[in-house]
């Protein structure tokens, strides 16, 4: 059995879901899910930057509203259990938690732990941070001791009517 660690930051789709339960073609995969609150991962301007960057103007605006901190908790276990069963719908084992303060040290600790195979953070572009090499991925190569593998997350799925 495969076991990745997958770094999120909002529900998966099911878009998402195929994409990463197909990476490694008819091997069995184990997910360890860890959910970072968007609210924490990085400060309103800094998104804000990056909805301008994607031409998202109206989402720029709304960054402001966006629940941080405790107020992101209920929010985010919830993108956690719907992604954890997306997952384990799929075929494969997943467990997983949200993850508040120091996602990195806790991303290595869990490889740790688990004696993981690789780490896939899957996000939303975050320009600013990417150019730096601030951004989860770009931290985590130099941490966590497997491979690190980073991909983009794909939009929310349309509600069905």
């Amino acid at each position: 059995m495969f076991t990745s660690v997958l770094m999120i930051e909002k529900p998966l789709t099911s878009v998402d879901v195929e994409f990463v339960t197909t990476l490694h073609g008819d091997e069995g995969v184990s997910f360890i899910v860890l959910m970072q609150p968007r609210g924490d991962q990085a400060d309103v301007l800094l998104r804000a930057i990056d909805d301008v960057a994607l031409g998202d103007l109206k989402e720029a605006a709304r960054e402001a509203d966006e629940p941080e901190g405790k107020a992101a908790r209920p929010l985010a276990e919830r993108a956690l259990e719907r992604s954890l069963q997306a997952l384990r719908n799929a075929g494969c084992e997943a467990v997983g938690q949200v993850v508040e303060d120091h996602p990195i040290d806790k991303m290595k600790a869990v490889v740790e732990e688990s004696n993981a195979d690789e780490v896939i953070v899957l996000t939303a572009p975050h320009y600013v941070e990417e150019f730096f090499h601030r951004d989860w991925a770009s931290r985590a190569r130099h941490k966590v001791g497997v491979p690190v593998l980073k991909l983009f997350a794909h939009s929310e799925e349309p509600e069905e009517e």
